[in-house]
């Protein structure tokens, strides 16, 4: 079965990252690789998203008119999604698994996906 996992920066994770140095950084980076080197034969495809200051939203308000366009992501909450991956896994105790061994961001929602 399929699944995307989707990574979640909170504001207190992007306000710790920017205080690594780059030792920190390059230490971090280095987990994230092994991760992926891990789990490379489930793995269908992986992004890293820009950051949420690069996104547009689009509002679709029903019968309501039309569509609000805005700069940002102006979500509800302070996490953003900063990238995901695309798994093929057997079930989602395997999903979760996955998602438990992530070494960055401190949010990772798992989904089914067709």
């Amino acid at each position: 079965m399929k699944y995307v996992l989707m990574f979640i920066e909170t504001e207190q994770y992007r306000k710790d990252w920017d205080a690594k140095d780059q030792a920190e950084r390059d230490s971090a980076f280095e987990k994230v690789g092994r991760w992926f080197a891990e789990h490379a034969d489930r793995i269908i495809h992986s992004t890293q998203l820009h950051p949420a200051a690069a996104a547009t939203t689009v509002r679709l308000a029903a019968g309501a008119g039309d569509p609000v366009i805005t700069d940002g992501p102006f979500v509800e909450g302070k996490e953003v999604v900063s990238g995901y991956v695309e798994a093929e896994l057997s079930d989602l105790d395997e999903a979760l698994r996955m998602a438990r061994s992530w070494p960055a961001c401190p949010v990772v929602e798992v989904r089914p996906a067709s």
